[in-house]
């Protein structure tokens, strides 16, 4: 082969080097950013969650995560969409309740999720719709007898007089969890746990020492990404939510005594309470169809917001923080709740 020749394969080689690059650049350029979404549908068969005065939280939750996958597959036909469960059940068929907590989360990170959605109902922690109470509406004088033998003698004392009064169950509104962003560790390796190593990392083995300290500084900084992320896409929800007329009480955070699902998936996730199945016209609410759609619109739109902002590369801690100055505290639940578990 002569020299011409051969400058002219090494230049061809050297195209050919070129246009592969590109063509591989181009392509992660192109792929969704939003390639899986996991739909969890709350609780399910044994586990029926917060009761309300006629549903429950379970299929409540179901009915809403349906509607917002048939949603999505229309709206974001490239991503592909993964529930825990369609059917009255828990997740894979277990009849325990922590097994389907832990399989919830393992069957996310094994799909190797964008994003992680949960679909709940909230619950006061007070009897649904409503109760009985006594107060004091007066005082009337009885006669009463003290005293024994001889030294026994009538007395005159004042009581009070009681009456029964409803006391409607009135809390209501929608709120959205994200897992707190703190020291203990848990989002860290569930995020471990997906393999997840960065685009900008070179790892040809892509196979890591998950207790080695590059595994758990990895770990670390898609903690805080994650965080930022799910932080941007529970603020979007919640203001979709007040666009459509409905009472926010915000935002809120939850650390690994709360709720495992968002504690355990190595991804950007929320959990969404779409409302307190314990008051009565916001059970109504949620159970209808017209409510249902409207719920499902907003969890949509917010999605379609989210997925711009990856696109457009904004940062997701800074479009969340121009939202909300600061992540709003844990809430205060009352211990009998059982809409956000």
């Amino acid at each position: 082969m002569n020299k011409k020749n051969l400058y002219r394969g090494f230049l061809s080689f050297i195209v050919a080097g070129i246009l592969f690059f590109a063509g591989t650049r181009a392509w992660a350029q192109q792929k969704p950013v939003l390639g899986t979404i996991i739909i969890d549908p709350g609780h399910g068969g044994i586990d029926p969650g917060a009761h309300g005065q006629f549903s429950t939280e379970a299929a409540v939750a179901l009915s809403i995560s349906l509607k917002l996958g048939k949603a999505l597959a229309a709206e974001l036909p490239e991503s592909k969409l993964i529930f825990t469960r369609t059917t009255d059940e828990l997740p894979g068929g277990l009849n325990n309740i922590h097994d389907a907590l832990r399989y919830r989360a393992d069957l996310a990170n094994q799909a190797k999720g964008d994003l992680f959605i949960a679909i709940h109902c909230n619950a006061s922690g007070a009897k649904a719709g409503g109760w009985y109470a006594k107060r004091v509406v007066g005082y009337k004088n009885r006669t009463v007898y003290v005293g024994k033998g001889s030294k026994r003698r009538k007395k005159t004392v004042r009581v009070p007089i009681y009456e029964n009064y409803w006391v409607k169950n009135q809390m209501h509104g929608t709120e959205t969890y994200i897992w707190a962003a703190d020291r203990t560790g848990y989002k860290g390796e569930a995020i471990q746990s997906t393999g997840e190593t960065g685009e900008m990392v070179e790892d040809s083995t892509n196979m890591l020492d998950l207790n080695s300290p590059e595994a758990m500084i990895r770990a670390q900084l898609y903690e805080k990404k994650y965080f930022g992320k799910s932080l941007l896409l529970a603020t979007l929800v919640e203001e979709e939510f007040v666009k459509g007329g409905r009472v926010s009480r915000g935002v809120k955070q939850r650390n690994e005594k709360g709720i495992w699902v968002l504690q355990a998936t190595g991804m950007p996730s929320i959990l969404v309470e779409t409302g307190f199945i314990t008051q009565t016209e916001e059970e109504e609410y949620i159970n209808s169809e017209k409510g249902q759609e409207e719920i499902v619109a907003a969890i949509v739109n917010a999605i379609k917001r989210y997925k711009a902002s990856l696109e457009g590369g904004i940062t997701p801690v800074q479009q969340a923080s121009s939202a909300t100055s600061e992540p709003a505290p844990p809430p205060l639940i009352p211990a009998d709740s059982t809409g956000t578990h």
